[in-house]
């Protein structure tokens, strides 16, 4: 057995383990508001990004305030992104999810549904799963967050920094869902 034979076997014992750690586990990160400023986001408990699954409920609660105050949801979504930062076309994309869609993000608090235009249950909470495979790309998971208005979770991909906090590295939860009750006209 060769060296590189001993180094593919621990890289394989290294991803095994990773795969009994993961277990489908759910975490609900529950908000008892949704706040209005970045100071206010940086002072919620989940703001400390100590886990990928704050993280992605903090990317549901930052995009939640862009159709009232564009600004502040943007100084949130930076500060989830941490070193990588928003680019342009992000910014731009995030600008055409929300010309007529502005209840997407609510949708993936508990309670959120087309029958009820998207309200959410309060205090506001959010579902995010893991699977087996959430942490196969080391520093990186992908989680998957519940909508409403959808029929299979959405990714959303965060990756660890040095500094031990997880930012988001990639969203994929503002694709089109069902439209709430009120806007359609066949009812």
């Amino acid at each position: 057995m060769g060296f590189f034979d001993d180094v593919k076997s621990a890289v394989s014992n290294v991803a095994q383990a990773a795969v009994q750690q993961a277990t489908n586990k759910t975490v609900e990160v529950t908000f008892a508001d949704i706040p209005q400023s970045l100071d206010a986001f940086k002072a919620l408990p989940q703001a400390q990004m100590s886990n990928p699954f704050d993280t992605a409920a903090l990317t549901v609660v930052a995009l939640c305030l862009y159709p009232v105050d564009k600004a502040s949801s943007m100084q949130m979504y930076e500060y989830l992104k941490g070193p990588a930062g928003v680019s342009p076309m992000e910014k731009q994309f995030i600008n055409d999810r929300f010309m007529d869609k502005d209840y997407v993000p609510r949708s993936y608090f508990n309670g959120a549904t087309p029958a009820n235009d998207y309200k959410p249950s309060e205090p506001y909470t959010v579902k995010v799963s893991e699977n087996p495979y959430s942490y196969d790309d080391q520093g990186y998971a992908k989680l998957y967050l519940t909508s409403g208005g959808a029929d299979s979770p959405r990714p959303i991909q965060l990756r660890q920094a040095k500094d031990g906090k997880w930012y988001l590295w990639e969203q994929f939860i503002l694709p089109d869902i069902r439209k709430p009750e009120s806007s359609n006209p066949w009812v």
